[in-house]
């Protein structure tokens, strides 16, 4: 199911409930917020989202499996994932992780769908305590609204949702 930007566009911005992921993309602008609180701390989600056997288990939509290529996680590191369908198509995504990622400064990197080369959005996520929970918030600036519009229109947001709801799982199995 592909949600049109139109219907992205006209959420509200609120409170993030956990087990709730909320995307913001506000007409006109040419970046969009990602939002979701998960039961666990932010240096557990900061290892879910760097370490590439975690990543593994829970990114992408839930028909795929991610392959992690490289994930050199440090300032000017590059990392790569592949997405597998049953069939063996495969869909690459890459980017150059700036600055020296860290619970505490979260990660900043860039990402780029190969099948889309040139179109290169900048990341930043950040892990916010909330108790014993966290908010992961991802902030992407993309090079103009028709990039950003492809994005959600590409069936981003299912593949958003599908993630983080593995991540409620992983998280879950981890005992975190």
């Amino acid at each position: 199911m592909t949600v049109s930007v139109k219907e992205i566009r006209s959420r509200q911005k609120g409170s993030c409930d956990m087990g709730s992921t909320e995307i913001i993309a506000n007409p006109g602008e040419h970046s969009l917020t990602i939002e979701r609180e998960f039961a666990a701390s932010p240096a557990m989600l900061f290892r879910a989202f760097v370490e590439p056997d975690l990543v593994e288990q829970w990114l992408g939509p839930t028909e795929l499996i991610t392959k992690v290529d490289r994930m050199d996680v440090r300032d000017g590191g590059t990392w790569r994932y592949v997405n597998v369908d049953s069939d063996g198509n495969e869909w690459g995504f890459h980017g150059v992780f700036h600055g020296a990622p860290s619970e505490a400064a979260g990660i900043v990197q860039t990402f780029e769908f190969e099948g889309t080369p040139g179109h290169v959005a900048l990341q930043t996520l950040t892990f916010e305590e909330r108790g014993d929970r966290a908010l992961a918030r991802a902030a992407l600036v993309f090079q103009s609204v028709a990039d950003r519009d492809a994005m959600i229109e590409s069936g981003m947001e299912r593949g958003v949702r599908d993630s983080h709801e593995r991540l409620d799982a992983l998280l879950a199995r981890l005992g975190v």
